[in-house]
């Protein structure tokens, strides 16, 4: 069991460190249209949240499951309406000479 703890703070750090790494190496004007882009991300956050959900046992853990689900889902709306609005803004039919 306190090996598993290990592992799993070994690979939360790893992707940390990683994570930063790969994130400071993009310039600056890319990083709302690559956070947007990456919804795919947050729909897996929301899966792992209602399989959590459906294994939960305690009412604790139901409470706990369901903000996540909850959390998880405004996540992915609002990155699709971020997305939405960087779109918007490409959108050559609405400008302003034409």
């Amino acid at each position: 069991m306190i090996a598993e703890v290990w592992a799993a703070l070994y690979i939360v750090v790893l992707a940390a460190f990683v994570g930063y790494e790969v994130i400071s190496r993009i310039p600056t004007l890319l990083h709302t249209p690559l956070m947007s882009g990456s919804n795919f991300i947050h729909g897996i956050v929301l899966i792992g949240a209602m399989v959590a959900l459906g294994f939960a046992s305690t009412f604790a853990e139901e409470i706990l499951g369901f903000v996540a689900v909850v959390m998880g889902a405004m996540n992915v709306t609002g990155g699709y309406v971020v997305t939405d609005r960087i779109l918007q803004m490409f959108d050559r039919s609405k400008s302003k000479g034409g």
